[in-house]
C-alpha cells in the first residue's frame, strides 16, 4: 500500500500498464480547469516533493468524474476555496503557486517500484475500498469498516463514514485519541485459531505524524495514537456463548 498516490501517479507510463493515454509518447487526454478553461495534461514530474491534492470523498467525486477521469484540477482549485483546519484536515490540500496534480513519476525518480513491478506483478485495476484519505483507508486495512460512532463501546451505534470515522474529540479526525467499537479482523483471526502479527516499531517516524509534507521527524512508539496506527484503539466488547467478555 502506498500513502497518497494513484496508480497514474507512479505507474502511469509503465509499458503495458492500463494508465495515462499516450500516442507518440504524449498524452492524448487533459484535466480541465474551470478557473482558466484550459485542460492541463499530464507531465513528468522530478521532483521529490509533491504536493498532489486533496484527500477528501468530495475530491475523489470531482476527480473521477463518473469514470472519466478529468476532475484533478477542477478538484485542486475547489480545495483552495476551502478554509482548512490542519493538517489532518482530508478536504485541504497545501496551498502553492506552482500545482503538481497531474505530474507523474517513472524508473527515473522510483526504480525501486518500477523494479517490484517488473519483478512481481503489477496491478492495474486494484482499487481500495473507499475514496477517502489515510485514517478510513487504514481502517478499512485492519476491520474492512470506517464509521461514526456515538457509543465508543457501542458497535451499534456506528454508522458508515468515510470522511471523519469514530469520535472526533479533536477539530480533525485523527489528531486525538478515538475509540473503533465495531469487531476488528484480528479478532476474528484470534477467535478462529489463526495466527496473525499487525507489525509496529519504534524510533524515529518514517513519516509526520500530523500529516504535513515536510517535519522535524519525532521519537515514536508502540502504543501511541496516530492516523497510520488505528489497531490498538480498537476497544470491541465481545460477547461469546458462555457470557464471557473478550477485550483483545
Amino acid at each position: 500500500m502506498q500513502e497518497n498516490r494513484s496508480f497514474d501517479h507512479y505507474f502511469g507510463t509503465y509499458p503495458g500498464a492500463d494508465g495515462i493515454p499516450m500516442k507518440d509518447g504524449k498524452p492524448t487526454l487533459c484535466s480541465y480547469d474551470p478557473n482558466t478553461c484550459a485542460c492541463i495534461y499530464p507531465f513528468h514530474l522530478a521532483a521529490d516533493v509533491n504536493h498532489g491534492g486533496p484527500h477528501s470523498s468530495t475530491a475523489a467525486i470531482t476527480a473521477i468524474d463518473g469514470g472519466k477521469m478529468d476532475g484533478f484540477v477542477a478538484a485542486l482549485q475547489a480545495d483552495k476555496k476551502v478554509s482548512c483546519r490542519g493538517a489532518n484536515d482530508p478536504a485541504c490540500a497545501d496551498t502553492f503557486s506552482d500545482p503538481d496534480v497531474m505530474g507523474w513519476h517513472d524508473a527515473r525518480e522510483i526504480p525501486n517500484y518500477w523494479a517490484y513491478a517488473q519483478n512481481f506483478v503489477l496491478q492495474d485495476h486494484m482499487f481500495e475500498p473507499n475514496a477517502s484519505w489515510s485514517l478510513p483507508a487504514h481502517l478499512y486495512l485492519v476491520s474492512g469498516w470506517s464509521a461514526g460512532c456515538t457509543n465508543p463501546w457501542n458497535p451499534f451505534s456506528c454508522t458508515s463514514n468515510i470522511d471523519t470515522p469514530a469520535l472526533t474529540r479533536g477539530s480533525i479526525a485523527g489528531t486525538s485519541n478515538q475509540e473503533y467499537p465495531w469487531t476488528d479482523l484480528t479478532y476474528l483471526l484470534f477467535k478462529n485459531n489463526i495466527s496473525w502479527a499487525y507489525y509496529l516499531s519504534e524510533g524515529i517516524e518514517p513519516d509526520c505524524a500530523e500529516g504535513e509534507m515536510l517535519c522535524i521527524q519525532q521519537q515514536i512508539k508502540l502504543k501511541l495514537p496516530g492516523i497510520w496506527n488505528p489497531l490498538p484503539h480498537f476497544t470491541t466488547v465481545h460477547q461469546d456463548h458462555q457470557g464471557a467478555t473478550f477485550n483483545p
